[in-house]
């Protein structure tokens, strides 16, 4: 038996028997989407056992954008392309042969975790794309008529010069795909240069110091005027432009076109079903902040479920939002794993066992077999 919730004074809520909705998205480099939805459902369950959990890892196009896909379709494939500062990496991609479509992440070929240590100013300025343009490659000449790149977490600013290097130039990479339909999937809609450009916002998250941004940012509108000469058009003024460094910028200059992420994800992992039928659902991820709500994982769920009115709790590593601005983006309570654990650090390192305990701390407050707590 499930009951749905029921709002009273203070934001009061009574279930019996829930089906919970887990759909995460991943935890910087603590924890993907797949493992930080397995560490919410063994604390939720340990508190709640009799709920029916639907286990629904997310992703934006960040880091996990193929593990979430190689769980639901196609075939899981390797390749060893050249990281962000060229050592080589082993990145992994999904091919659906029955719709001839192949799914790759940047952040596979040239993430900060494939750094092999934190970013700095010199990772900032030698990170570069190539190992993406390895994949695409890879992807045409596996037979992919639609190649999806799920963009977010690059080490790399160069714009995707390197990728479009890898694949032979401007004019020899645009032969190449000819006939090839390019999805460049976005968390953001920034464009390659400017204030809102991918060095001035991004560039400081990848270890550039002021200096470094300001050498980043002119590259990039040397590298833009190229990309716009090429393709016709003010490729690198685009939302989404400046996604991973501007790889989403290179992937506009060789024909593709922007789509959300996460709506990419929720198509394949029948995302509204599950939330339509929920009573509750679970999310989260690393930073819980303005971002979120706009492209995000979170903000897309939260806006999904809303139109159903399901609740939405969030679970992340850190909380940065107030209580008005979360009802108003149909977030009913946010938690922060900091908090639970007691320091950002702890949370980080011990990543699983603190999210897991939160998710059963959370569960308590809702309480068992139809007890009314106040979240």
């Amino acid at each position: 038996m499930s009951i749905r919730p029921v709002h009273g004074p203070g934001r009061t809520y009574c279930w019996e028997i829930m089906r919970t909705l887990i759909a995460p998205d991943s935890y910087g480099d603590s924890l993907s989407a797949v493992q930080a939805a397995t560490a919410i459902a063994a604390g939720w369950s340990r508190v709640r056992p009799a709920d029916q959990l639907v286990i629904a890892p997310q992703s934006d196009g960040g880091p996990g954008f193929v593990d979430v896909l190689a769980g639901r379709l196609g075939e899981r494939r390797h390749l060893q392309v050249r990281g962000p500062l060229d050592d080589e990496v082993r990145a992994e991609w999904v091919f659906d042969a029955p719709s001839a479509t192949a799914y790759l992440e940047c952040a596979q070929a040239c993430g900060l975790a494939r750094l092999g240590g934190p970013p700095t100013p010199r990772t900032a300025l030698a990170a570069q794309s190539r190992g993406v343009g390895r994949l695409i490659a890879a992807a045409a000449q596996a037979g992919a008529t639609r190649i999806v790149v799920g963009l977010g977490g690059s080490a790399s600013t160069d714009g995707g010069r390197g990728l479009i290097d890898e694949l032979g130039g401007l004019d020899g990479a645009r032969g190449r795909l000819a006939g090839v339909q390019l999805i460049a999937a976005c968390d953001v809609d920034h464009p390659l240069i400017g204030p809102r450009g991918a060095a001035r916002v991004f560039g400081p998250q990848k270890g550039a110091d002021p200096a470094t941004v300001a050498t980043l940012e002119q590259r990039l509108v040397v590298w833009g005027d190229e990309l716009d000469t090429a393709a016709g058009w003010a490729v690198s003024a685009e939302p989404g432009a400046g996604a991973a460094g501007g790889i989403g910028a290179a992937l506009l200059a060789l024909g593709g076109r922007c789509e959300s992420g996460a709506a990419i994800i929720a198509e394949h992992t029948g995302l509204s079903a599950d939330i339509a039928a929920a009573d509750l659902v679970l999310t989260g991820e690393g930073k819980f902040d303005d971002q979120s709500l706009h492209g995000k994982v979170i903000g897309a769920l939260a806006a999904a479920a809303r139109s159903s009115q399901v609740p939405v709790i969030v679970l992340a590593g850190q909380v940065d939002l107030g209580e008005a601005v979360l009802h108003a983006a149909g977030v009913t309570a946010a938690f922060a794993v900091a908090n639970y654990a007691g320091s950002v650090r702890l949370a980080q390192v011990d990543a699983a066992n603190q999210l897991t305990g939160l998710s059963a701390q959370v569960a308590a407050r809702l309480g068992n077999s139809g007890a009314t707590r106040y979240l």
